[in-house]
């Protein structure tokens, strides 16, 4: 049974899985720095944690400015454990959070045309918008 949980902060063990899901879904190619994601747990508006036992097997997390706007940021699933509506749960429960504080524009960027996965919980593409990322020169 899958036990959902927010995280404010995480304890070691747990810290550890958050990096495994991080390098599995390819987002930090070299070796993580565990501060670094400790901090960006704790300083998020808040961390949702999938559990199966003591197992992290999914996670999501928004970020906010706590009055008006949010993001969702971080969602993935663990690919032992996809296709069984985990990620379907965080994301309702990540928007259910964010509608009960009052934040009313809630946006996120779809990366490697999991567009379609987000549609049916009312997520639109933003029209003459484009996703933006500072590199540094």
């Amino acid at each position: 049974m899958i036990r959902y949980s927010f995280v404010e902060n995480a304890e070691a063990e747990l810290l550890d899985q958050v990096l495994d899901l991080y390098r599995i879904a390819g987002w930090w190619p070299e070796e993580p720095n565990r501060l670094l994601a400790a901090r960006m747990i704790s300083g998020s508006h808040f961390f949702l944690a999938a559990m199966d036992g003591q197992r992290l097997v999914g996670m999501g997390r928004a970020i906010s400015d706590r009055a008006n706007d949010a993001y969702i940021q971080d969602l993935t699933v663990h690919p032992d454990y996809r296709h069984r509506r985990i990620g379907t749960c965080l994301v309702k429960m990540l928007l259910a959070r964010l509608q009960a504080e009052g934040l009313s524009w809630i946006g996120l960027i779809a990366e490697r045309n999991s567009s379609s996965f987000y549609t049916p919980f009312g997520f639109e593409p933003i029209p003459d918008s484009t996703p933006m990322l500072f590199k540094k020169s």
